[in-house]
């Protein structure tokens, strides 16, 4: 078994399935994101550009971990730029994009505050790091402990802003959903250990303007 260990990736999804405001875990974008699959091969980009990034292709039992956020599939592949390649936030060689493939794939991710349970199985999750979008589809089954869960052949998951978009015009299109009642809900109560997983590097706060006189 080989392990591939990456800078980190933002790699989310969460489902607020008629809660609002549930987002994945923040601090799990600070932690080292570790994978593990039988074998791997890597291309290397020939050109330094961000439209040519270096590939990787994980075949067999493949898992990645990252903080709370917990992933495995038979084959993923991982999109990175070249190391000469700065983007927008000042990192070199980030990472672009995931595909993760399975029957099915699976991840799950604790949430902000309550520690909620996040789970997604399809046969593809599509992960793009830059502008935080995810694809699922095929076999989607999406679940929110407590909350609700969702079935469906397709979805698109943005995690910056909790959008939720799924199914099509088509007459054939169907989605599925289940809502848990609030009444049986008990009040989430705020972790206070960071669900029990590191809390990252704090990023310095900006400093104050000096006051006029």
């Amino acid at each position: 078994m080989s392990r591939t260990r990456l800078s980190p990736l933002a790699l989310a999804l969460c489902c607020a399935l008629g809660a609002g405001g549930a987002f994945a875990l923040s601090t799990d974008r600070d932690q080292q994101l570790l994978i593990d699959a039988n074998t791997s091969k890597s291309t290397q980009s020939q050109t330094n550009n961000p439209n040519d990034p270096n590939i990787t292709h994980l075949d067999g039992n493949v898992v990645m971990n990252q903080g709370s956020m917990k992933a495995h599939g038979d084959h993923a592949t991982v999109y990175q730029n070249p190391k000469s390649v700065v983007d927008a936030n000042g990192n070199a060689g980030s990472l672009v994009r995931i595909v993760l493939t399975g029957k099915p794939a699976h991840m799950e991710q604790l949430h902000d505050g309550d520690c909620g349970l996040m789970s997604a199985d399809a046969e593809s999750i599509d992960y793009h790091n830059d502008t935080g979008i995810a694809i699922l589809t095929k076999g989607v089954h999406v679940v929110q402990k407590g909350k609700g869960e969702f079935h469906g052949e397709y979805m698109i998951y943005n995690r910056n802003t909790g959008e939720m978009e799924s199914g099509d015009n088509t007459p054939t299109s169907r989605v599925h959903m289940v809502m848990e009642p609030k009444s049986q809900q008990p009040a989430a109560q705020p972790s206070a250990d960071n669900c029990g997983y590191p809390a990252g590097t704090p990023k310095a706060k900006p400093a104050k303007p000096a006051e006029q006189r």
